[in-house]
């Protein structure tokens, strides 16, 4: 079989140099950059670009090409790190000496030094080879190019691909920091609120007036639980309680705003044609979910099954939402006279003995699902508050009267 003839590769350099702005998705620039060096003559048959990234469960993200297939996205976790088959991979090797890597696959003295290479010489390829990516900041990535044709890549192939890994370092870099910039945004601030902060909105005292349902919710006897674990076992703890919540508020269309200590605030935001009743019976389909969770949590040893409780107060109400702060450090949060109804019903729920409360505003739109538990004075509020309970029974342990409350 005869090597495909070859045209320059120019246009490729330049339409990298250029942003690859075609491509509106990483994965679109990888089908886009193959399908143009294939177009040019180089008989590729199998690519692989492999990015690290700041993410708190994703080390980095693979995205590996074949003809007449779309381009298959993989996203390594942390664990994959210590495991056999990515230590002895030609990756970590690159990485590691910052210098290309090549094996002639089809040749009777090629090294047999990564598993990989017997994968791909069964799958019929003939040559590989691996180029690190080397960003601004002196990490290194990589990009790995496998070809079918006999003899495997012919010089002026090979001189090719090589031409193009400097643009494609850049262009790689670029979306890899904005990639890193929206991870880190979401994780810190949350998906709604990073998206705001991407489109410019970070003047401090920037705020939108906007209708929402208010979730705030706490451990209960976490002070009791902070004495007598350790610290890395309290922290444990609280990560799989948060998770308990977290997954569920996102899946739920939530926003999680804040963490404090082992209370957590989120909001769902009323867009414009939502119904009310909806979003908070969302809510509520949430609350449930993340209650039934934290029953079935596994308490650490010592600890008695029921130690690790509940409590979540929702409420429905304008809040302001944006960037508060001081100087340069600011925080994209909510405040007002709602969030404050909350954190307050809250502290009722614990009183009561309450799994979940609601306020009247919310109850009020789920009328089917909550029953009155009574009026409370709560701190702040000039008039008591009448507070909404579910009628199942608490698992709480024992309810405390209907009366006056204190904050």
């Amino acid at each position: 079989m005869r090597p495909a003839a070859m045209t320059d590769v120019t246009s490729v350099v330049d339409w990298l140099m250029d942003g690859a702005r075609s491509g509106v998705r990483s994965e679109d620039v990888m089908a886009q950059l193959c399908a143009r060096l294939v177009g040019c003559g180089i008989p590729l048959w199998r690519a692989a670009v492999f990015v690290n990234t700041l993410h708190p469960d994703v080390v980095g993200r693979g995205f590996v090409w074949r003809p007449d297939s779309n381009v298959a996205i993989l996203e390594a976790k942390f664990s994959m790190l210590d495991s056999e088959e990515f230590q002895n991979s030609p990756v970590v090797a690159v990485k590691a000496s910052g210098r290309p890597m090549r094996r002639h696959l089809a040749a009777s003295d090629c090294p047999d030094d990564f598993p990989i290479l017997r994968e791909l010489r069964a799958a019929g390829a003939t040559d590989y080879a691996v180029f690190p990516l080397r960003f601004g900041d002196e990490t290194i990535h990589v990009a790995s190019w496998s070809t079918r044709q006999p003899g495997g890549f012919m010089p002026a192939q090979f001189a090719a691909l090589e031409s193009v890994m400097l643009p494609l370092t850049r262009v790689a870099e670029i979306r890899a920091l904005r990639r890193t910039a929206g991870n880190l945004l979401n994780t810190y601030v949350g998906r709604q609120s990073g998206e705001r902060v991407l489109a410019g909105r970070i003047r401090r005292g920037y705020v939108e007036d906007i209708r929402a349902t208010i979730w705030l919710s706490d451990m209960r006897g976490f002070t009791a639980l902070s004495e007598r674990l350790p610290p890395q076992a309290l922290v444990d703890l609280l990560n799989r309680y948060f998770d308990c919540q977290v997954p569920a508020i996102l899946d739920h269309g939530g926003e999680v705003l804040k963490f404090m200590g082992d209370g957590l605030l989120a909001i769902f935001p009323l867009a414009s044609g939502d119904e009310v009743s909806a979003v908070c019976r969302r809510a509520l389909a949430c609350a449930r979910q993340a209650q039934a969770r934290v029953d079935a949590l596994d308490t650490p040893a010592g600890i008695a099954a029921n130690a690790i409780r509940f409590g979540l107060a929702l409420h429905v109400g304008q809040v302001l939402y944006g960037n508060i702060g001081g100087g340069d450090r600011l925080d994209f949060t909510c405040i007002g006279p709602a969030v404050n109804l909350a954190a307050r019903l809250e502290k009722v729920a614990a009183t009561l003995g309450r799994a979940i409360v609601a306020s009247r505003e919310f109850a009020g739109h789920l009328p089917q699902e909550f029953a009155p538990l009574g009026e409370f004075s709560v701190a702040g509020f000039a008039a008591p508050q009448m507070v909404f309970g579910l009628p199942e029974p608490s698992t709480e342990g024992t309810s405390a009267s209907d009366g006056v409350a204190g904050s």
